[in-house]
Formats: C-alpha cells, sequence, structure tokens
C-alpha cells in the first residue's frame, strides 16, 4: 500500500514526515513502526523521535551530524535520507505487533450520569460501552505520559465540558469529543469524567517513565 506524505524541516534541527491531515489506523500504524525503527537504529546525532497521529518528527544534534558524516552536504540532507530510508524498510517488513495493556477502571466519575443522558444512555449502558472497545494509542501529548486514544464508540462521544475544571485528579478517566483518556498527573482539564483508575501512567524515575506508548493497544477493565 501507498501512502502519500511529504518531508520538510520543522527547525534547523528537526526534520517532519507528514501524512496528511487525517485520523487512520493504517496511516498511525505506519507512524508507530517509523518511530521504533529510529528508535532501534538510529544514526550518529539522532537525539529523538516524537510521532502524532499522522506524521514523525526527528530531532538532532547538527554539529554531530557533520562531524560523523562529512561527505553528506547538509545535516538535513542526512535526515531526510534517513526518513525516506526508514520509510522503505518499514514497508517492506512485516509489522510490529502491538503492545496490549489492561488498565482497571472504576466506573465513579462525576460526569458519568451527563454523559449517559447526552447520549440518551443508562450509565450501566455507557460503561459496558466503554470497557468493551480495544483503543488505539494514537499520540501522546498534553501532559507526560497522556495518551490520546482513538477507537471509541460514537454511541458515547461527549463534548468537552464548557467550562473546564482547574484541578482533575490524576488517574481520572475522561472522555472528549470521540476520543477517551487517562489523566496521568493532577491537572486542569475539560474532559467529561467517568471514571479513574489506581495505574500508573507516569513515573519520572522508571527507566520507561510512561506506562503507554504511540501504538499500544489500552483495554478498560472494569473493577469495582
Amino acid at each position: 500500500m501507498k501512502h502519500r506524505y511529504k518531508i520538510f524541516p520543522l527547525s534547523d534541527s528537526a526534520v517532519t514526515i507528514d501524512f496528511g491531515s487525517v485520523i487512520d489506523e493504517a496511516v498511525n500504524t505506519l507512524v508507530s513502526q517509523l518511530f521504533h525503527y529510529c528508535n532501534s537504529q538510529p544514526f550518529i546525532g539522532f537525539q529523538e523521535a516524537v510521532p502524532a497521529y499522522a506524521s514523525l518528527t526527528i530531532f538532532y544534534d547538527v554539529v554531530q551530524v557533520r562531524i560523523a558524516y562529512p561527505e553528506t552536504p547538509t545535516a538535513y540532507a542526512l535526515a531526510e535520507n534517513y526518513l525516506k530510508e526508514a520509510l522503505n524498510k518499514t514497508i517492506s517488513t512485516a509489522n510490529i505487533s502491538p503492545n496490549r495493556i489492561d488498565i482497571p477502571v472504576i466506573y465513579d466519575g462525576e460526569d458519568l450520569a451527563h454523559v449517559a443522558a447526552h447520549n440518551g444512555l443508562s450509565k450501566e449502558e455507557v460503561i459496558e460501552i466503554h470497557s468493551a472497545a480495544t483503543y488505539r494509542v494514537y499520540m501522546m501529548g498534553f501532559l507526560p505520559g497522556f495518551a490520546y486514544l482513538g477507537g471509541m464508540d460514537t454511541r458515547i462521544a461527549t463534548p468537552r465540558r464548557a467550562s473546564p475544571r482547574t484541578k482533575v485528579p490524576a488517574g481520572s478517566v475522561g472522555i472528549a469529543g470521540q476520543q477517551t483518556g487517562i489523566y496521568p498527573l493532577a491537572s486542569p482539564g475539560g474532559w467529561q469524567l467517568i471514571g479513574h483508575t489506581d495505574a500508573l501512567l507516569f513515573n519520572i524515575s522508571s527507566e520507561s517513565p510512561t506506562l503507554l506508548k504511540a501504538g499500544d493497544l489500552v483495554k478498560f477493565v472494569r473493577v469495582e
């Protein structure tokens, strides 16, 4: 399958490969595979890869690149060619099996009744629908460890709150539009809160600080 894309400099030390303004599982899978490739086979001077819904940005040290690859006209040229090669190798190899993480949830959120009323459902129906799906981590952002989860049933889609809360407790499970997610840290936020989890989404002292990563699959498991 061919994917339309463009590669462009994001700054003097960053380059982006972009597949368009889409939320598409196949495209996001490709982005996740590129992300894994970049982390497993970095070039000298590579610093970080940041995946989004339909794009990937890599950051690099220009000085290190120029020293390590003097035959390359510019650091950007090397990064651009690296992304093209990574894309070709990613497409030609087998898909990486995504990690699946089960998240225990107590469905006691103060907006659960509102989500139910907004969609003409009972609270029990909202819980059953929300916990039945398997969600995909399309991208990380907003807060360290915050995963934007796609794949939520449209029957429980609910707009954000008109007035965001000044403090949402860590572990809160919420809905915003057709997405769901978990607040890893206490912070302001406008998502509709339907429950909470004791799972630790962000641990700065851990070798891998975030529980969830782009491309992971998430299943919410109801607990009492």
